[in-house]
């Protein structure tokens, strides 16, 4: 990207905007995915936030096994979208195949890191306040997100002395998922731009 001020701004916008809204449809998405409480209001907030762009879609596009397809294609057309808009501004014709390829794999890594995130704060409070943190609804929602990931790593290291080393696991585990599979495949994605 060029030093020019008013291209900076404008890539920092698109970024910025479509990247929440974006994240907004994935955390519907994942919680959809792992049964979180529909009813919490952090979910609600979520539903009345995206329903606009996807009640029309799954219109057309059927869920699949449960799993909300309309809301996956969503959420390409969005990141596609956006690197469309920000390679624009910086002078970048991308080509469609290295278009898709780049944007399916900054949703792999989004959700990785969405992920590594929510167990991050889920230490955290754990550590902070873990009688008031239970009370508030977004733990639910953290609680829902990371016990699926959760889950099995605490099943392979119990609890040492009162100390629930799983999350080192998983934080490993995703991290690598990340080296491993994402890097490779933004690597792929540039090269057929």
């Amino acid at each position: 990207m060029g030093t020019n001020p008013i291209s900076q701004g404008l890539v920092f916008l698109v970024d910025i905007l479509l990247g929440l809204y974006i994240l907004a449809v994935l955390l519907r998405f994942l919680f959809q995915v792992v049964r979180a409480d529909f009813y919490n209001s952090f979910s609600q907030a979520l539903v009345t936030i995206t329903n606009p762009t996807l009640a029309p879609l799954r219109r057309v596009i059927p869920g699949f096994y449960g799993i909300d397809v309309a809301a996956i294609v969503l959420l390409l057309i969005l990141q596609c979208l956006k690197n469309f808009i920000i390679w624009l501004i910086q002078g970048v014709q991308p080509k469609v195949m290295g278009l898709v390829v780049v944007s399916a794999a900054d949703l792999l890594q989004l959700t990785l890191w969405v992920f590594i995130m929510a167990i991050f704060i889920r230490v955290i409070l754990s550590w902070v306040s873990p009688s008031a943190a239970r009370q508030h609804p977004a733990v639910g929602l953290l609680n829902n997100l990371t016990d699926p990931l959760m889950r099995p790593a605490r099943q392979m290291i119990p609890p040492m002395g009162g100390i629930d080393l799983s999350p080192i696991v998983v934080f490993i585990l995703l991290y690598l998922t990340i080296i491993l599979l994402v890097k490779p495949l933004l690597r792929f994605g540039y090269g057929l731009l």
